[in-house]
């Protein structure tokens, strides 16, 4: 996001934390996400929630007009909030709604002290699907029935997960909108890892690491980016040696086979 959407964004999450604990948070979601979902399917709305020219208390207004008696007051006041504001893009608007749901979704498995096994159960089932493409191409097909792959992920996560992984992982297939389904589920995980600032970074390596190795790994990337770092293993034996390790938006590729790749292409190979 841009400057301008940054703050906007800023103001949306003091405006969701003034309303943490005077509403269930799994309701809080359910409702920002059905928000973003009508506001995604509207363009007439959402060009009026984000048009410059128009006052914010005009936006926000708007806001309570349509969405008061729909969702709680708590879920306007968050949705209203956002519309007040100004708005570098369209898609930003929406997105941050998609954002703060999810970051209610992992304050509810915070306060049930769950929040540690959410992040490692979506990132579990995010390599589960990338690892059979069968699963992958019922969950992505973009003509496939959203319920469908609702269940789906129920049957597979139900009982063996806490509810919010149930819960978002179903979100990531139902309403990808438009993203990757491993790139809507890296960047619920980077929300998750804020909750206690901590940065995630996916380390992929020929063999596993020991808990030494993790460690000190850890220890050395949290000295550099000034943040705790979790450690998100992934064995890939194709990568032959050395480490891949990608942080957010962030890759640094110290494995031997980039490095073979790259003596291949400098010889024409």
């Amino acid at each position: 996001m841009r400057g301008t959407s940054r703050g906007a964004a800023a103001a949306g999450e003091k405006a969701l934390g003034e309303v943490f604990g005077s509403l269930d948070s799994g309701q809080l979601a359910e409702e920002l996400f059905a928000s973003c979902g009508s506001i995604d399917g509207n363009a007439t709305l959402r060009r009026a929630l984000t048009d410059p020219s128009r006052e914010g208390s005009a936006k926000a207004d708007l806001v309570r007009r349509l969405f008061s008696g729909k969702v709680t007051d708590q879920t306007v006041h968050v949705v209203a909030t956002l519309a007040g504001q100004r708005w570098a893009d369209e898609r930003d608007f929406s997105d941050t709604i998609e954002n703060l749901a999810v970051q209610a979704v992992v304050d509810r498995a915070d306060r049930r002290g769950k929040l540690q096994d959410l992040e490692d159960e979506l990132f579990r089932f995010e390599r589960i699907v990338a690892g059979d493409p069968e699963l992958r191409d019922v969950l992505t097909n973009r003509q496939g029935n959203g319920a469908g792959k609702a269940e789906i992920v129920r049957r597979l996560l139900d009982g063996k997960t806490t509810p919010e992984t149930v819960r978002l992982a179903q979100q990531a297939v139902q309403a990808p909108r438009g993203r990757r389904l491993d790139a809507v589920l890296e960047a619920y995980l980077a929300l998750a890892a804020k909750r206690h600032n901590q940065l995630t970074a996916v380390v992929t390596s020929a063999t596993a690491l020991s808990e030494q190795e993790t460690a000190r790994l850890a220890e050395a990337l949290g000295r550099s980016y000034g943040r705790q770092i979790q450690i998100q293993p992934i064995v890939d034996p194709s990568v032959v040696g050395g480490l891949k390790v990608k942080i957010g938006d962030e890759v640094i590729d110290g494995t031997i086979a980039r490095k073979l790749q790259a003596v291949r292409r400098h010889f024409g190979g």
